[in-house]
């Protein structure tokens, strides 16, 4: 159970971002930040999955776990700069927000590459997706402008991400786990009552892969 309850949100961010947004291809370059993150452990097997050749970033404990789910570039981002290692990859899957991050994910990109963030700025295209009104479609124009227009600038595309609910997507993930094709990562079980403790061991950012609360 707890394997189960830590697999849709990071299980439908990762399918949306590489198969359905990204339509990734066998021999294609993908850059996925925070690779012993939740939703990196699982997007570094996904992209293995589809025939990527696979980057990561991560720390220096935690290249081991990266490499054994099948990362085949592995930069260490306390010391190294992944700019100066990346080169004409066809998708970046974004998770920080640090606008020189972001900067220089765009710069790694080959030319019609994309940008997925899970971070935003989120873009109008995404808010005409969900409904929002006119004016909270004019919100994210310009919230979203400068991300946009450096894209734009290099020939390369921004996209935003915030992942929704999708029963189909989660039964073609279940059978990529149950073929042992995807092994979920889970760090820490905390009891219902630990919550609080839970929640701040998340905000250190130092956990590998899933945290997941029991509630019985």
């Amino acid at each position: 159970m707890e394997e189960a309850g830590s697999i849709p949100l990071i299980g439908l961010t990762a399918w949306q971002a590489l198969v359905e947004i990204g339509n990734i291809k066998k021999g294609q370059k993908v850059f996925i930040q925070a690779g012993s993150g939740g939703v990196g452990t699982f997007a570094i097997q996904l992209a293995k999955h589809l025939g990527a050749f696979v980057a990561t970033t991560t720390s220096t404990k935690n290249i081991d776990l990266v490499k054994s789910l099948g990362a085949d570039l592995i930069i260490d981002y306390k010391t190294e700069d992944f700019e100066t290692k990346l080169k004409d990859y066809d998708l970046v899957l974004h998770s920080n927000r640090d606008t020189k991050i972001l900067e220089k994910s765009l710069r790694i990109l080959k030319e019609g590459g994309q940008l997925i963030s899970l971070v935003g700025p989120p873009t109008p295209e995404f808010a005409t997706q969900i409904g929002l009104p006119w004016y909270l479609k004019l919100v994210t124009k310009l919230i979203s402008l400068s991300a946009k227009k450096k894209a734009q600038k290099l020939n390369t595309n921004f996209v935003f991400l915030f992942m929704r609910a999708e029963g189909k997507q989660l039964g073609e993930i279940t059978k990529l786990i149950e073929a042992d094709i995807i092994k979920p990562v889970i760090d820490k079980v905390f009891p219902f009552v630990q919550t609080n403790e839970a929640l701040s061991y998340v905000e250190t950012g130092r956990s590998r892969g899933k945290v997941v609360i029991k509630v019985k």
